[in-house]
């Protein structure tokens, strides 16, 4: 049966959430039942939604109710879905949506990311730990020979990807294509040192109507990946660019706005779904989203939620990468590696630009890290001087 099965948490008393759950679900479809007709009961049958599940045992005062809602009640694209099972009903302030789980008819017509977890390895050539990733930081009014030099320490460095900063838009100082052309050949120089590619997201910006263009337009000049803030435009747009195959970049999944929907412990949607289960369907290769550790700190049961739905299996999608972010440190590392395992992306700015020997010595003090989880050494045992460095300064309180 095609239909999406949406569940809430909302507030009420024992006994209540029967008459609220089969208020919702004639609510948002045919709108009234026992007042019809018999004949228009059984002509309206089909798009009547039905409560699937009610469970008042979900906390004190609280209680979970599911609904299915048909597929032929809607267009099987995400606007036409949440406008369904939430649209009208989130402006009652007190629901929560924490799931929906699509039939496998409706599952089959979401991409999924095109190269997920195991592409992503291919492209950085990294098999056995989790990668590396820092950020382009203070680059707001510099320009692109600032860029540049950032762009080589890091890779000299030896992080995975480099990324921009999420409100680095296209502007005069630091043009959208120059940073492509440029960043490509300093990449190009850097593996031509060291032999190691590193990988940089741009970040794909300017009104919905150009995106299109521009991203194309950056595969055709080298780019390796794309940054999107993906809720500041919508889920719909990144499905558009991932299905688009002139562009077949990498897709990186920024939560700037996600808040906004998801933060409220008792209004909007589950972090789980917002930057999970939503980001895997409709393409993003990587779900950035705040650590349980640092600056933007989310709580430890949302965030591994949020990683279970990126790679759990079975599921119809390839895995997406999970990227625990904001306030990472070397001397993080190795809560990193105990709750997400080596399939996540690492990702710093401060820890990386803040270290005392500037960004080169920032990504080595992580990948000497890294290796030291590997090989099950204390970090505070490890003699690299990048690392001891770095520990010394967070351990005193340094940002990262």
């Amino acid at each position: 049966m095609s239909e999406v099965i949406a569940t809430y948490r909302l507030p009420g008393a024992k006994g209540s959430f029967e008459k609220k759950a089969e208020g919702i679900a004639l609510g948002l479809t045919v709108g009234s039942w026992t007042d019809l007709p018999q004949l228009e009961q059984e002509q309206l049958l089909k798009f009547k939604g039905r409560v699937a599940s009610i469970n008042e045992e979900a906390g004190e005062g609280v209680g979970e109710i599911s609904i299915a809602y048909p597929g032929r009640n809607y267009s099987n694209d995400l606007p036409a879905i949440l406008t369904t099972v939430f649209g009208k009903l989130s402006l009652d302030g007190q629901v929560k949506l924490i799931n929906l789980e699509f039939s496998d008819d409706l599952n089959r017509h979401y991409p999924g990311p095109r190269y997920g977890i195991e592409g992503i390895r291919e492209l950085a050539g990294v098999k056995d730990r989790p990668l590396l990733m820092s950020i382009f930081k203070g680059v707001i009014g510099r320009d692109l020979a600032y860029m540049e030099d950032q762009l080589r320490a890091q890779a000299r460095g030896g992080v995975d990807l480099v990324k921009d900063d999420e409100i680095l838009f296209d502007n005069p100082l630091t043009p959208f294509y120059e940073r492509v052309k440029n960043g490509r050949r300093i990449l190009d120089e850097v593996q031509q040192e060291t032999g190691k590619r590193t990988l940089y997201a741009v970040n794909l910006t300017g009104r919905t109507s150009e995106l299109r263009e521009k991203a194309r337009r950056a595969r055709e000049l080298g780019a390796d990946a794309l940054l999107f803030n993906v809720f500041s435009y919508s889920l719909d747009v990144l499905q558009e660019l991932r299905e688009d195959e002139n562009i077949g970049l990498p897709l990186m999944a920024h939560p700037a706005f996600a808040g906004a929907v998801a933060q409220a412990p008792h209004h909007g949607v589950a972090y789980s779904l917002w930057l999970g289960k939503f980001l895997r369907m409709t393409g993003a290769d990587f779900s950035l989203f705040p650590s349980p550790y640092g600056s933007v700190a989310l709580e430890k049961d949302q965030v591994l939620a949020i990683s279970r739905e990126l790679t759990d299996e079975p599921s119809p999608f390839k895995k997406t990468f999970p990227v625990p972010s904001a306030g990472i440190h070397p001397g993080l590392v190795p809560h990193l590696m105990e709750d997400f395992g080596e399939g996540c992306v690492i990702n710093a700015g401060g820890g990386v630009h803040g270290h005392p020997g500037g960004a080169e010595s920032g990504g080595l003090a992580f990948r000497q890290a890294i290796e030291a989880v590997k090989a099950g050494i204390p970090l505070e045992e490890v003699q690299g001087e990048e690392l001891r460095v770095a520990l010394s300064l967070w351990s005193k309180g340094g940002k990262g």
